[in-house]
């Protein structure tokens, strides 16, 4: 991943599928009975003892991928991109993001639902997609409206982050990059230098940039990646 504070980072991936998962938005129930003992009542009563009350079996859920994306979306909704959320917050997403990988196909590298636009609704690092335009004091002048990634087939992934300067100058700073397979779940992408956008001005700066991403879940709705330095990003699948 490139260090410049102008490069996007957003995770990204590409594939076709050899496993397909199918999930039932049916919870499973695992009930754990309360043993009961032919005699028990005599020997309490004898012992003076009461049975006053009753204990409730305990009940495990164990929730399906349907579940834990609609759980993972309500957590990152109107967040900015993760932005406005708490450091408790961050940790929740995280942990359901973990929950959501085990249902992951296999090789999802090789997976063509990777094809397509996706927006990106969260990462755990703000700056990471929009690099300087997304830190703290770049906020300030850039208020961020979307941020996108296309993947196209076989190889080319495009990022964009639009936004309004200063509070009237709609623009927007785009990467255009070149996508390797590394392995069966890591993907590198090298990236041309940015374009910026604002108003009537268009021009390229910068140099070259590199990411490294590791994708963890992909179906036809959302996509998770896991950047070389530990960033979570979440995408869902633009309508």
């Amino acid at each position: 991943m490139a260090t410049s504070a102008s490069s996007l980072t957003i995770a990204s991936s590409f594939s076709e599928p050899r496993t397909q998962i199918h999930s039932s938005k049916r919870s499973n129930l695992t009930l754990c009975s309360v043993p009961y003992k032919a005699g028990s009542r005599s020997r309490n009563r004898r012992l003076g003892l009461v049975v006053s009350s009753v204990t409730a079996p305990n009940v495990e859920l164990r929730t399906g991928p349907d579940d834990l994306i609609s759980s993972l979306l309500t957590k990152v909704a109107n967040s900015d991109g993760g932005v406005t959320l708490s450091p408790e917050q961050h940790k929740e997403v995280a942990q359901v993001a973990r929950e959501l990988q085990k249902y992951c196909v296999s090789e999802p590298v090789k997976c063509p639902l990777i094809f397509g636009d996706w927006d990106v609704v969260y990462c755990s690092r703000p700056t990471s997609p929009g690099g300087g335009y997304r830190s703290v004091i770049g906020r300030l002048f850039f208020r961020t409206k979307e941020m996108i990634q296309g993947i196209d087939s076989p190889d080319i992934v495009r990022n964009r982050v639009s936004f309004t300067a200063l509070g009237f100058l709609d623009g927007d700073v785009s990467l255009t990059g070149k996508l390797k397979v590394l392995d069966s779940e890591w993907v590198q992408v090298i990236f041309e230098p940015p374009e910026l956008k604002v108003g009537s001005l268009e021009f390229k700066y910068g140099f070259e940039s590199e990411v490294k991403l590791r994708i963890t879940y992909i179906d036809e709705k959302l996509r998770l990646g896991l950047g070389s330095r530990g960033s979570l990003f979440v995408f869902r699948r633009r309508q």
